[in-house]
C-alpha cells in the first residue's frame, strides 16, 4: 500500500483553500452524486466503531430529519479510504493524529466557525491545550497545535475564522486489565505501562494494530520498564524506532503478545475469550466488558496517559445541501444528548455543561467528577457497567487531563515507522 498521497506540497494545500472559496460560491465539482430520499439529503459518515453507533445514528436522524449512513471500520482502513477517496464520504470522524494526513492529502476542507453555533462554549482543551492552569500539555500533536487554519494554509494554534476539525469526543487512553488474573493496582502509584512488558502476563498481552497509536503504547511500556529512553516521545527518531522495534520483535517472537486488534469489538473479544488478560484498550471496550460482567479496570498509569481528541471533518468534496446537513450534524453533536451518550461509555465532550442535563446526577458525579457511583449505572447497551460505590479509575475529568504524557501523533518519522510496524506484525 502506498502512502505517497499523504504528503502533498503546501502549495497544493493553498490551492485547495482557494478551490474551497469557489465551491462556496457554487462552482461545480466532480464527485459522486448526492443521494436523496423523500427530498432529504443523505449524509455519509465514515469513522470508527466508538462513535458510529446505531443509537446515535437513529437519534440524529430523528432530531435533524436527515438520512444518515454510518460506515464504521478499523482505524487504519478508514484513514486510508478517507485520504485517498474524499468523494466516498461527507463527514469523517476519527482522532487528531489523522488530521495531518487528511490535510496534506487535500481530503478535507476548512470548517467555517461562523456556522458552529456553540463555538464560544467549547472548552479550552482544544483552544489552549489545558482544562486547568498548570496541567501538562503532553508531547506530540496536542489538538490546539493543529486546530486553526492559518492564513497561508497551514495548521496551527493561532485563532482564525476556520478550523481543520470540529472538536467533540475525547479521552485519555491506557490499557485494560482483567482483575480476575491481574491483581488490581493503585491509580498513579503502581499501575504502569511497564505491565505490557511484564513477564507475569507472557502470552496474554494484546496490542492495538495502529502505528500512530500503538507505537506510543509500546514506547511508554519500553520506557517505563527501563528498556530504553526517548529524547522526545512525541517525535521519535529513526534510531530510537530501530531500538524499539528490536525490543518488540524479540519479545513477540518469544510469544509474549497474544495478538493485535484493529477495532473495539475485537479488543473486547480478546479479553472476553481469555486470549488476553491485559490489553491496549479504548474506554468503550472496558465499559463493554464490564457490562458483560467481566471485571476489567481501565488503568491510570503513573507515567501518564496517551491522550486523543476526536475530530469531525468535512470532506473536501462535500458541497451544497449535503454540506448544510453536515453543519447541522456537527452542531447537533455539541448540543447535549450525544455528549451524554458517550459519557456512559467513558468519553468526554467539548461542551460538558450541555451534556450535563441529559445525565442523572449520579452519572455526572461518576463520569465527570470522579465521585463514587451513588447507584448502579448503566452503559450504552442498557446493562450495568458501574456498580454502586465504584470510583472511576484516575479520578475526575480535570485530573485525568492534567496527566497527559503524549498525544496520538503523526511523527516526522511516520513513513519510516510503517514498514517497521508491518515487520513487527509479520515477525
Amino acid at each position: 500500500m502506498t502512502h505517497d498521497f499523504f504528503y502533498s506540497s503546501p502549495l497544493s494545500r493553498r490551492a485547495v483553500l482557494r478551490r474551497g472559496a469557489a465551491l462556496a460560491a457554487g462552482a461545480a465539482v466532480c464527485r459522486a452524486p448526492f443521494i436523496h430520499a423523500e427530498g432529504k439529503p443523505t449524509l455519509r459518515v465514515l469513522g470508527t466503531h466508538v462513535t458510529l453507533r446505531e443509537d446515535i445514528r437513529r437519534q440524529a436522524e430523528q432530531d435533524l430529519g436527515l438520512h444518515i449512513v454510518f460506515e464504521p471500520g478499523g482505524d487504519a482502513r478508514v484513514l486510508q479510504k478517507a485520504s485517498s477517496r474524499p468523494a466516498s464520504f461527507d463527514i469523517y470522524e476519527q482522532w487528531t493524529n489523522s488530521i495531518h494526513i487528511l490535510w496534506r492529502a487535500n481530503a478535507i476542507q476548512p470548517i467555517d466557525l461562523s456556522r458552529i453555533t456553540l463555538w464560544n462554549e467549547v472548552n479550552d482543551l482544544t483552544k489552549t491545550g489545558r482544562l486547568v492552569a498548570g496541567a501538562n500539555l503532553g508531547l506530540g500533536d496536542a489538538p490546539y497545535r493543529l486546530l486553526y487554519v492559518q492564513p497561508e494554509g497551514s495548521l496551527g494554534s493561532g485563532p482564525s475564522g476556520h478550523i481543520s476539525f470540529l472538536p467533540y469526543v475525547h479521552n485519555v487512553d491506557s490499557f485494560g486489565y482483567d482483575t480476575r488474573i491481574v491483581p488490581r493496582g493503585e491509580p498513579y502509584v503502581t499501575e504502569s505501562w511497564s505491565w505490557l512488558f511484564d513477564e507475569r502476563w507472557h502470552g496474554r498481552v494484546a496490542l492495538i494494530n495502529d502505528p500512530t497509536i500503538g507505537i506510543f503504547d509500546v514506547a511508554l511500556a519500553a520506557q517505563a520498564s527501563g528498556r530504553m529512553h526517548f529524547r522526545d516521545m512525541g517525535n521519535i527518531t529513526k534510531a530510537e524506532l530501530d531500538q524499539l522495534f528490536a525490543i518488540l520483535i524479540e519479545i513477540k517472537q518469544k510469544g509474549h503478545f497474544s495478538g493485535f486488534w484493529s477495532s473495539v469489538p475485537e479488543s473486547v473479544d480478546f479479553v472476553a475469550s481469555g486470549r488476553a488478560a491485559i490489553a491496549s484498550m479504548f474506554s468503550p471496550g472496558a465499559t463493554a466488558l464490564n457490562e458483560r460482567g467481566i471485571p476489567v479496570v481501565y488503568a491510570a498509569p503513573k507515567e501518564g496517559y496517551r491522550a486523543w481528541h476526536g475530530v469531525m471533518c468535512l470532506s473536501s468534496q462535500t458541497t451544497g445541501r449535503v454540506r448544510d446537513a453536515a453543519y447541522e450534524f456537527m452542531n447537533w453533536w455539541l448540543s447535549g444528548w450525544p455528549g451524554a451518550y458517550v459519557a456512559r461509555q467513558g468519553y468526554y465532550i467539548s461542551i460538558p455543561e450541555r451534556a450535563r442535563p441529559h445525565l442523572t446526577p449520579a452519572e455526572w458525579d461518576y463520569w465527570y467528577e470522579g465521585k463514587p457511583a451513588a447507584i448502579d449505572l448503566l452503559g450504552p447497551e442498557g446493562k450495568v457497567a458501574v456498580k454502586a460505590g465504584e470510583v472511576r479509575n484516575g479520578g475526575s475529568y480535570w485530573e485525568r487531563f492534567s496527566r497527559v504524557a503524549v498525544w496520538n501523533t503523526v511523527m516526522d518519522t511516520y513513513e519510516y515507522s510503517l514498514p517497521r510496524w508491518n515487520e513487527l506484525l509479520l515477525s
